[in-house]
């Protein structure tokens, strides 16, 4: 429990440090001093920052799965609509805590082959359930659901993480508006504005 509880510490007082200071001056030193605990001890739970941040992405994988899990576990929507702004919402939620640090996630974490293999874990998942969104629902007009979900899936992550973690903020309830709105239409064939 004790050891839990450190390693904690660490991941968190990394999320801070990495956000005020980036990657690059995120140093151990900095990440100890800041968890309070010795150097020392933040080595006998961690190698070195790159296991840190790799951690601290692992982590933000592991709470977009849960939450897309629990959207997906949810009541089912009524409409392709519905549907979409769930998996939106879910998307935008699991990004919101840190927009920083998932910047600094996105463009400094190493990449391990045991990360990436997650990371295509995860997007196989949520192309197999937007497939099975896609054919769930009869005004779904598109040509290919295996192509449409692909694109569904990397048009949400891609967008999501490019403007929440944007220098310039944006209005969340507008842009969960305007992706669903965006996606439906092109999921259903409606006509864009």
């Amino acid at each position: 429990m004790r050891a839990e509880l450190t390693r904690e510490r660490i991941l968190t007082a990394a999320a801070h440090v990495f956000t005020e200071h980036g990657y690059a001056a995120g140093t151990t030193n900095r990440i100890a001093e800041r968890a309070r605990i010795s150097i020392g001890s933040l080595y006998q739970y961690f190698p070195n920052k790159d296991a840190i941040l790799v951690e601290l992405l692992t982590k933000h994988l592991d709470e977009g799965i849960a939450a897309t899990r629990a959207h997906l576990a949810a009541q089912r929507p009524a409409s392709v609509e519905e549907e979409v702004r769930g998996f939106v919402r879910a998307a935008i939620a699991n990004h919101l805590d840190d927009p920083k640090l998932l910047r600094v996630l996105l463009e400094q974490a190493p990449r391990s082959r045991e990360l990436l293999e997650k990371i295509e874990r995860l997007e196989q998942e949520h192309v197999t359930r937007a497939r099975e969104l896609i054919e769930r629902y009869s005004e779904v007009r598109v040509g290919d659901p295996r192509t449409a979900a692909r694109l569904v899936v990397s048009t949400v992550e891609l967008v999501v993480h490019q403007l929440i973690s944007s220098a310039d903020p944006i209005d969340i309830p507008a842009f969960e508006d305007e992706l669903t709105t965006m996606l439906t239409r092109y999921l259903t064939g409606g006509p864009l504005r």
